[in-house]
């Protein structure tokens, strides 16, 4: 059987929510990308108005130069009155940035996010109610405790008997949506074709009793106030039981129903549902027009019945979407395709029109604004100002429109809208949106399926008068916003659009109403998330090198042998995204150092000339990101060699633009002997070198300042140092006899023993440590502003202890955590494992900050025996004695699925045998190409970075092992690195550009096409990419039809749109692109291959060509043809200063597909031997040879039945697979001597087939089929089973679900064999090694998705079928599951047969990629009941991984 292993997560957004979660006062965003739940927090920042223009300012800085009346304690800000009043200073621009929290893969596909206000949270925040596909509700809140989701319940409706009869749909055909009452009072969820379910919650009763009169209703009844009850936990659940309303109860005219939302402004739950009695048709519109009704119900949730307040009937029959509206407009806006329209709480309603279509398809008054021209399919509405109601409207093509009301009073009078033009940002978003949120003031969360997803930040554009007044006013303003708000509601305001409204808002009316004129609003993007969904087609190709040799040489060794180039995004969004597993470094410059050991540069500062006053204060902001940082001047090499008799030494050199060169004539000794670390203290300047058995600290021209021996006067013993640590001004020491050596940095820069005083400091034996500068105060209850009094101290012991001391306090630890060699998922100081319980090796610890520009936070990394990084963030929790750091603190495990493939390389390297990591320790940078980060040399050199949107990833380096990496901050090199590799080459490098690394946990660049990309191919003889493209243009009638002369005289403004496409050559060198070749109107790309064709019958001479298939759509009452075409790519003259220009597409063979075998051209692949391609052309398919004379000679053919949708051959066997849209899948076989297609066996089962592909496994031929509901169909052609019929039927094996990962393409991956072991010697050891002699594993196979995730497939051995099942069972059963979900429920279909299913079901390789998470306890517990050993259970699930390994 097989595995399916998703390696990138999923980036389309699918849904998103706005609101207090982390706690009451906090600014929340959660987001949910299909099954990836994420949690964010908003963070302003602020950033120079000239670098707005790129894409990714690194120039952010904390929001503190911003007027303080605008900004509330956290640097929000407080009032819309302060975007709107008051100005802001004019070199910085606020910006609102997305700062990460948490994230979860979920065992299910997310249909809907709500925010529900319940009576008593952990945090006082809200909880949220969170929709699945079909009919299943969770409602999860913040658990502080366990920083991370808790899941309060679990709700189902999808029993059978809440079906109704037996023909009704299923719940997966049916549209289900979640909406909840703005009062928190309850939910209701619409499921299968017409039940209503209500999920209500408690809330305080004494709310509801205000207007109690005893007069009249007799005595107030004594009860306690469900709030009390709550929080002194004698409420059991917050929910009430829940009961299903048939809708054809509320009314019986409710046959079709398209749309139900709660409403603003009533005392009791009301919501108002669109809905018809007939089936809205356009088709039929003559017929079935203005058939819509618009009924609003209140809600008794103690009778379990409705009440019917109000029904506006005749409306248009294109309305497809409820808009509940806040105050002060109140009412619900109704959306359709061609106009919107207003109903107040009367039933009083306004419309208006958008196109001219308006008028033709209802009798409905409307406001005519029809020369607006605007399509509102799919568009996505929000508020936009909360003073006057404001809408935004997001249309399907991106573009931007304002809704504004009319008032007259209380009620509306009118609508208008305005479209925003390009220069104030109306244009800036590249494609449709799938959810809209408000984060608060001045800013949107805008998600898309189809390309980035972006926080849209808008202000408004006054005169300058207005712009004079308000700064004289500001201190008005700022008086009457804090009379009129109150700072928690106002925030909850700006986060709840849809919750309780504001009750004051007649004073803001005034002020904002003469804001409502066309330009008054600016938008721009103030973040952005990555989106490479849906891939629609990939391509393998080689990574390009600049032309000429140099660029060449300088790549060799660390380039991939391929990449992976995906067709990304949706019309304007169109993209490539180009994607390696590891980092392809940019060199700069590569320099033979075979001697090198270790390498430190620093930027030291030159000593002050005398009698000026050196600041000796390091403030925080003097670090990398502060104004002062300078260039690294000075590198450090420590040398050795191989040879026994080798003298090791350490050599400076002073750096270069872009590389570096011997210093002489300073005090800085060679022959002192090998350097362990190197860095600067006393805020840069002293620049000290650890060597074995002494200290030496130089000045910034390397004058010898002090030297400090590791002499122990008492003993009289020697002991050598191993490792070394700095945060200045400390300095950490490990020496060979497990003793630790801490000195301190004083005001005249000279370093002096800190005694230590602890006993257990003394008596303790310590394997490493670390000193961090904790400024901000994860680790400390108190920070400080001054230099120094910060930093922490982390400590290793050999039994497995983390001891973390408050320098310069060595008396005592303020922190003891015993279990950390167990590696727990929650590590706190009382945590305690059993005694046979088996411990981790840890061989390092090192606390840095990860992060980028915008957030950093400190994570604590432990590096055991085998490289398998661990990673902790540290949090804290609330106590009983909160002065107490061993109470509060502690340490979450992050998730890393990142295995090493050379685990062992760093112990074979060792030449000195000391510590195994002690030459090779990790090294934290703090700013490499904008990001801090950590690097860990070895065998698997890898990076681990975070971005503030993501989770910290580790990255591979590309290329051999690294003996030593520092960072290499010069002119000619911006913020990169150089590192010295175990071939002894020495490259300067940077981290290549325009590439992200941690959003998919792989090297991920993106270039901007600007249309729909379709297909991609790569063309191997000449280097370059073809690509097949389309843009939207509008449909003109034939001017030139004698018959129809009516035809001449159309003239009208909103024609029907279609696809005209291009064939177009992109350079891989600089992404450009060189050549596009404009096909017909109507003639849409449908595939493009490259093949090695035959192109002589005479001389059987075989060419890589460049085959494309197109279909020609010109209306559906006309058949649909197609094209064939043949090119090549040739070499031509360049065009000047473009040397990439010099290919171009060239023209073989052009066929169109004649009526008698004709259709689109759906599939192309190779197929056989003799260079003949297999074409498949409407209901036939086809193998064809391409002839001298330019023509493609039929040689072979199939009848299929209706559509194929793809076309697959095993390679160079003739064997192939062709899928159909309705009949399911055929396995075929093509013979040369005589040329013929046979078809071997069909699918049993009818399935709606979008792509399928061969895998064979040893003797064993699978058929994977993906369907239309996302379901992974495994199937087998074996004719000696008795059920297959003699091979005729092929056989079902299993059904596996994908969710909503419907998968686009699937490739064949060559097979790989296991990483052979990397050595010391520059060149690799010929002999194989004894891996090589165990079989070469099966080929997996590639599935790209719609959601944007990449997984495999891959073939598993009996055995390993077996301990991966039993492991997944035990996983699934113990591990917490988010969302209450249940994994193997999502990986069933719930409409597939039971015979379909089968037993034997496919291992779910995310349950499997969990056992990381485990503590060492649980793991070995775990690979003992699976009957295999922790190391060998290790490396088959890092196999799982290594398909990509040539990317």
């Amino acid at each position: 059987m097989q595995c399916y292993t998703e390696l990138t997560p999923p980036t389309a957004v699918t849904h998103s929510l706005a609101l207090p979660f982390l706690s009451a006062d906090a600014r929340n965003l959660v987001v949910a990308k299909s099954s990836l739940l994420q949690i964010f927090t908003t963070k302003t920042v602020s950033v120079d108005l000239d670098e707005l223009s790129e894409k990714d300012s690194s120039t952010a800085k904390d929001d503190t130069n911003i007027d303080p009346r605008v900004n509330n304690d956290d640097g929000v800000e407080d009032s819309f009155l302060g975007t709107d009043s008051i100005m802001q200073r004019p070199e910085l621009a606020r910006t609102t940035k997305l700062v990460l929290v948490a994230e979860y893969n979920l065992s299910g596909t997310v249909t809907s996010l709500v925010r529900v206000k319940t009576i008593s949270s952990k945090t006082g925040g809200e909880a949220i109610l969170v929709g699945f596909k079909d009919a299943k509700l969770s409602l999860v809140e913040w658990d502080p405790e366990r920083p991370g989701i808790s899941t309060i319940s679990v709700h189902f409706y999808e029993q059978d008997e809440l079906q109704g009869s037996p023909w009704a749909p299923s719940l997966s055909d049916c549209v289900n949506y979640l909406t909840v009452d703005p009062g928190s009072r309850c939910a209701a969820l619409k499921f299968g074709a017409r039940n209503l379910a209500i999920l209500p919650f408690k809330q305080d009763e004494d709310v509801n009793m205000d207007d109690w009169d005893e007069e009249l209703d007799g005595p107030r009844p004594a009860k306690i106030s469900q709030k009390a009850a709550a929080e002194d936990g004698q409420l059991d659940t917050p929910y009430g039981s829940s009961f299903v309303l048939r809708l054809s109860s509320l009314d019986p005219s409710i046959i079709f129903p398209i749309h139900l939302e709660f409403l603003y402004e009533y005392r009791e739950p009301t919501f108002g549902i669109l809905s018809s009695t007939m089936a809205p048709s356009s088709a039929l519109l003559q017929e079935r027009r203005d058939h819509l009704t618009y009924m609003v119900f209140t809600l008794d949730m103690h009778q379990k019945a409705s009440t019917t307040i109000l029904s506006v009937g005749g409306l248009p029959y294109d309305l497809f979407r409820i808009v509940p509206l806040a105050p002060p407009v109140g009412g619900a806006l109704l959306v359709g395709t061609n106009e919107l329209i207003h109903i107040d709480q009367a039933g009083k309603a306004n419309g208006v029109a958008v196109n001219m279509f308006a008028k033709q398809c209802t009798g409905f008054s409307l406001l005519d604004q029809a020369d607006l021209d605007l399509r509102l399919e799919g568009c996505k509405i929000d508020q936009l100002s909360i003073e006057n109601g404001e809408m935004l409207i997001i249309l399907h093509s991106g573009d931007i429109a304002i809704l504004s009301f009319r008032m007259d009073g209380r009620s509306v009078s009118g609508l208008s809208i305005r479209r925003v033009s390009a220069e104030l940002g109306g244009a800036i978003l590249t494609g449709a949106a799938s959810c809209v949120s408000s984060l608060g003031a001045g800013s949107l969360f805008v998600g898309s399926e189809v390309s980035d997803s972006v926080i849209l930040g808008w202000n408004r554009k006054s005169g300058q008068t207005s712009r004079r007044k308000s700064r004289l006013d500001s201190s008005a303003i700022a008086e009457v916003d804090e009379a009129m708000f109150d700072e928690e509601d106002l925030e909850d305001d700006d986060d709840d659009l849809y919750g309780d409204g504001p009750t004051i808002t007649h004073a803001t009316a005034n002020i904002t109403a003469s804001n409502s004129k066309t330009g008054d609003y600016t938008f721009r993007i103030h973040d952005s998330m990555v989106n490479i969904a849906p891939i629609t087609n990939i391509a393998f190709g080689e990574a390009a090198l600049s032309l000429g040799k140099d660029e060449e040489l300088k790549s060799s060794g660390v380039q991939s042998e391929l990449q992976l180039v995906a067709a990304v995004g949706r019309e304007k969004g169109g993209s490539l995204a180009v994607i390696n597993r590891e980092i392809q470094p940019n060199v700069i410059g590569r320099f033979d150092l075979p001697e090198a050991r270790g390498i430190w540069t620093m930027s030291a500062k030159r000593p002050a000339p005398k009698g000026l006053q050196v600041n000796k204060e390091k403030s925080v902001t003097s670090g990398d990101y502060g104004v002062d940082a300078q260039y690294d001047r000075l590198m450090i090499v420590s040398k050795a060699s191989d040879a026994e008799d080798a003298i090791e030494e350490s050599a400076v050199y002073a750096l270069t633009d872009a590389g570096f060169e011997a210093l002489t004539g300073t005090e800085f000794e060679p022959a002192a002997g090998s350097t362990i670390e190197a860095g600067t203290l006393g805020n840069g300047m002293r620049v000290v070198q650890i060597l074995k058995s002494e200290v030496r600290s130089y000045d910034g021209d390397l004058g010898l300042a002090q030297i400090l021996p590791m002499l122990d006067d008492e003993t009289g013993a020697e002991p050598k140092i191993i490792s070394a640590s700095f945060a200045d001004p400390f300095l950490l020491l490990i020496r060979d006899d497990a003793s630790i050596f801490v000195a301190q940095c004083d005001d005249d820069n000279d370093l002096e023993e800190i005694e230590r005083v602890d006993d257990i400091l003394l008596s303790t034996k310590w394997l490493t440590g670390c000193l961090y500068d904790d400024y901000s105060g994860a680790f400390s209850d108190s920070k400080s502003n001054k230099a120094g009094e910060n930093v922490k101290m982390f400590l290793l012991s050999a039994g497995g202890a983390l001891h973390i001391y408050a320098l310069p306090d060595l008396s005592k630890p303020v922190y003891v955590a015993e279990g950390i060699c167990f590696v727990p998922p929650v590590l706190s100081a009382d945590y305690a494992a059993r005694k046979s319980a088996a411990r981790e090796t840890l061989t390092e610890i090192l606390v840095a900050n990860l992060g980028d520009s915008v957030s950093q936070s400190p994570y604590l990394i432990l590096r055991p025996s085998n490289d398998d990084l661990t990673i902790y963030e540290p949090f804290r929790v609330k106590s009983a004695s909160p002065d107490l750091l061993s109470s509060t603190l502690q340490f979450l495990k992050i998730q890393n699925t990142h295995l090493t493939q050379a685990p062992d390389v760093s112990a074979e390297e060792q030449v000195d045998g000391a510590q195994q990591t002690s030459d090779k320790p990790m090294r934290a940078i703090s700013n490499l190409g904008g990001y801090s980060t950590v690097f860990m040399p070895g065998g698997s050199p890898s990076f681990i970075i975070k971005s503030s949107k993501t989770a910290p990833k580790v990255l591979s380096l590309q290329g051999t092992g690294v003996r030593s990496l520092s960072s290499f901050h010069t002119e000619g090199c911006d913020r990169g690195f150089i590192y010295a590799s175990t071939e002894g080459i020495a490259r300067v490098a940077q981290f290549p550009p325009n590439t992200t690394f941690a959003d998919i946990g792989m090297a991920l660049r993106k270039i901007e096409i600007g249309e729909d990309v379709h297909a991609v191919a790569y063309h191997p003889p000449l280097q370059t990419y073809v690509i097949g493209t389309s843009t939207f243009t509008d449909f003109e009638l034939p001017k030139d039809d004698d018959h129809r002369k009516t035809w001449q005289e159309e003239n009208i403004a909103l024609k029907p749109s279609i696809e005209k496409s291009f064939l177009k050559l992109v350079s891989p060198v600089n992404w450009s692109v060189i050549d596009a070749i404009e096909l017909e109107p109507c003639e849409l790309i449908t595939c493009i291959k490259t093949m090695n064709l035959v192109i002589s019958e005479v001389t059987n001479e075989r060419k890589h060509l460049i085959v494309v298939g197109t279909a020609i759509t010109k209306g559906e009452d006309l058949a649909t043809t197609g094209r064939l075409y043949v090119y090549d790519v040739v070499t031509v003259v360049p065009e000047p200063d473009r040397p990439e220009t010099n290919k171009k597409l060239k023209l073989i063979s052009s066929e169109i597909i004649t009526r008698g075998a004709g259709g689109p051209v759906t599939g192309l692949s190779e197929i056989g031997t003799q260079g003949f391609m297999l074409v498949a052309q409407g209901q036939k398919c086809m193998v064809r040879g391409l002839k001298e004379d330019g023509t493609n000679l039929p040689v072979a053919f199939m009848d299929m039945n209706c559509y194929v949708t793809s076309v697959k051959e095993l390679p160079g066997t003739g064997l192939c697979v062709m899928a159909d849209a309705l009949k399911g899948v055929w396995f075929a076989g093509y013979t040369e001597e005589p040329y013929r297609m046979l078809l071997f066996g069909k699918s049993a089962a009818k399935m709606e087939v979008l792509c399928a592909d061969l895998l064979p496994d040893g003797k064993d031929l699978f058929i994977v089929a993906a369907d239309a509901n996302g379901n992974l169909h495994i199937m087998q052609y074996d004719p000696e089973h008795p059920k297959s019929l003699q091979g005729h039927l092929l056989l079902h094996r299993t059904t596996f679900s994908l969710g909503a990962h419907h998968p686009t393409t699937m490739t064949l991956l060559p097979t790989t064999r296991p990483l052979p072991q990397l050595t010391t010697a520059p060149s690799p050891s010929p002999d194989p090694s004894p891996q090589e002699d165990t079989p070469s594993p099966s080929q997996p196979l590639l599935l790209t998705s719609r959601t944007g995730t990449l997984a495999l497939l891959s073939p598993l051995t009996e055995s390993q079928y077996r301990r991966f099942g039993t492991l997944v069972s035990h996983l699934t059963n113990t591990l917490y599951h988010p969302c209450g979900l249940n994994p193997r429920a999502y990986r069933i279909d719930r409409d597939a047969n039971e015979g379909i299913v089968g037993g034997r079901t496919i291992i779910d390789g995310g349950v499997l990629g969990r056992w990381m998470e485990l503590g060492s306890q649980r793991r070995g517990e775990v690979a003992g009941r699976v009957g295999v050993d922790v190391l060998e259970l290790r490396d088959e699930l890092s196999g799982l991984r290594g398909g990509l390994g040539f990317i």
